[in-house]
């Protein structure tokens, strides 16, 4: 069972309520998250476009775009290459279209998964300069492409590269050695000599910095570059950075652009998942329309996402997003069948005792060895590599929990890897067949961690009655919105709940409704999404059988909980009633 941590972090939080107009409990929340200073506390709550830091702070920030404008003015062919992700696709998206907009001679490549790999490779260099590319522009990649960038140079190339990838560093007495390329310009705010204050930003936020920049070189100004934001704001939620300081504000200010999209590709996705633009939320950019956009690198070439953001007419975009959605659809088949064989694995292949799992499916298509490495993550609880068999040697991905840097711990085991790269919670990597068991038994070997860390924990913000909570205050969290990677939607605890009634509901009989009433004798609503066998076997186990099946049937019964819950305001036939969301319970 998930443990339970309550948040006792200490404020004058009557205070905080006075001076910013909210409840003591949304001023508890914001405590949680960290900020103690009100400067910093304002910008959380109402932060906008002024408060965002200034492109000039990036290293070579200035540098690069000198030199992009000098090559669009002389007429220079410029290729932009971008990765096939969320990130990558809008990166690409955001540098082609502002290098157009500039007057660029232009070309855009997203690698093929499967054919190209992960970012630069000497092929699609060599292509790059047969075509007579004179300048190389990455956009989520780059980073530590050193031997391909020297590569690029020697055929007479001028290489740009704008990442937010951690920095390839060697391991030395006293320390890191952090590595750098050839390039001759290199934007990514993780290089341990840039003094940008904030460095969290998704490959399409760093992007849209030096567009800023560069836009301002070819006297457009920089708000020119607003127009991209609804790009940078899908990239951020679909790379699953954290929703924290600049972040937060490029993620409020971006949905209230795609609210008003004119974007036909964009327009047309959102149509085709059955939405309107004035509902997109982060859940869309992360769960439905996100996923679509990554079918696409998946299951095939992510140009074709590229492709749908420059749509020029409404049939040819509407034919493009139902070809998404389709992938979209065939990918998740394919994801489910890929868990069922990891569960297989590791729960038959003696896995269990690792506490970093590595499991290799070579039958797996290695495009959703990512996603079956994140469902795996959250069933057990722990680091998981998917490696699956690729063209030429082993192809895996990683995810990871909150307790453990996979990106620092694979440069330990470098020697092991023909590629490598990733994120503290993400990783993907390359190695040789042969070499699968070294790397299983080093990681385990090299694992700081211990079963009690391996425990799935919910951080509780503040054990708070149900009878306490309003539409008002429910209202007042949205504040705190959007909700993501390191800002999530609050959670709340109370106790001795008394269950009235319960029954299932849904198309599947798989949503549990709740009739409860609290310690103040208050009736309230709850709803459960979760395992409802699961849940009901754990009533029978500790209140009977009789117990349960009189709750089932809204008699007179012993059933008492405690839960985790997030109070949500429900609408139905337009009227609004406040309903709890039950998370986890005892």
């Amino acid at each position: 069972m998930a443990q339970w941590l309550v948040a006792y972090k200490k404020a004058d939080f009557k205070r905080i309520g006075e001076r910013f107009g909210i409840d003591q409990v949304t001023a508890r929340i914001i405590r949680n998250r960290g900020l103690t200073e009100e400067p910093d506390i304002r910008r959380f709550l109402s932060g906008g476009m002024d408060d965002l830091f200034d492109p000039h702070q990036m290293k070579d920030g200035v540098l690069f775009a000198d030199i992009l404008a000098e090559k669009i003015r002389a007429g220079k062919h410029i290729r932009v290459i971008g990765d096939y992700d969320i990130d990558g696709v809008m990166s690409a998206y955001i540098w082609k279209k502002a290098l157009l907009s500039c007057g660029a001679v232009v070309s855009a490549v997203i690698p093929d998964r499967v054919r190209d790999g992960y970012g630069l490779n000497s092929k699609l260099l060599a292509d790059a300069a047969s075509a007579g590319v004179d300048t190389i522009v990455t956009c989520d990649n780059g980073i530590a492409a050193i031997p391909e960038i020297a590569f690029a140079r020697s055929l007479g190339m001028t290489v740009l590269v704008t990442d937010h990838h951690a920095i390839p560093f060697e391991e030395e007495e006293g320390g890191k050695r952090f590595l750098r390329s050839e390039a001759d310009a290199v934007v990514n705010p993780h290089q341990p000599d840039c003094g940008y204050p904030y460095k969290e930003l998704c490959g399409a936020a760093v992007a849209w910095k030096e567009v800023q920049l560069l836009y301002e070189r070819m006297g457009y100004g920089q708000e020119a570059a607003d127009v991209f934001l609804e790009n940078v704001a899908f990239a951020t939620v679909g790379d699953v950075m954290p929703l924290t300081g600049e972040n937060r504000i490029l993620v409020k200010e971006g949905l209230k652009r795609i609210h008003h999209t004119k974007n036909l590709g964009m327009l047309s996705l959102i149509a085709q998942c059955g939405l309107t633009p004035e509902e997109i939320g982060c859940y869309h950019f992360g769960f439905v329309l996100g996923p679509c956009i990554n079918a696409a690198g998946r299951l095939d070439t992510a140009e074709l996402a590229l492709e749908l953001l420059f749509a020029g007419d409404a049939k040819s975009a509407s034919l493009l997003a139902a070809e998404l959605v389709a992938r979209n659809n065939e990918r998740k088949e394919q994801t489910n069948l890929g868990v069922e064989a990891a569960v297989r694995l590791a729960e038959n292949g003696g896995y269990l005792s690792d506490t970093v799992l590595v499991l290799y499916l070579p039958e797996v298509h290695e495009s959703i060895a990512g996603i079956i490495a994140g469902r795996i993550r959250e069933r057990y609880y722990r680091p998981t590599y998917i490696l699956t068999k690729g063209k030429d040697g082993v192809k895996g991905s990683g995810r990871s929990v909150e307790e453990y840097s996979m990106y620092e711990r694979l440069c330990r085991c470098s020697d092991l890897l023909t590629r490598f790269g990733g994120h503290p919670m993400a990783a993907g990597l390359s190695l040789p067949e042969e070499k699968i068991g070294e790397l299983r038994r080093r990681l385990n070997e090299d694992s700081p961690l211990s079963p009690e860390v391996l425990t799935e924990k919910l951080h509780i913000d503040v054990p708070m009655p149900v009878d306490y909570v309003s539409m008002e205050l429910v209202r007042q969290f949205e504040l705190l919105a959007p909700f993501g990677k390191d800002n999530p939607r609050p959670l709340f605890a109370d106790r001795n709940l008394s269950v009235s009634r319960m029954w299932l509901v849904g198309k599947n009989k798989n949503v549990l409704r709740l009739s409860l009433i609290s310690e103040q004798k208050k009736p309230v609503a709850g709803i459960f999404f979760g395992d409802t066998e699961v849940f009901f076997a754990y009533m029978r186990e500790r209140f009977g059988e009789a117990a349960l099946e009189a709750a089932l049937g809204g008699r007179e019964n012993a059933l008492r909980l405690s839960v985790v819950y997030v109070p949500k305001i429900n609408v139905f036939r337009g009227e609004e009633t406040l309903q709890f969301e039950i998370v986890d319970y005892r």
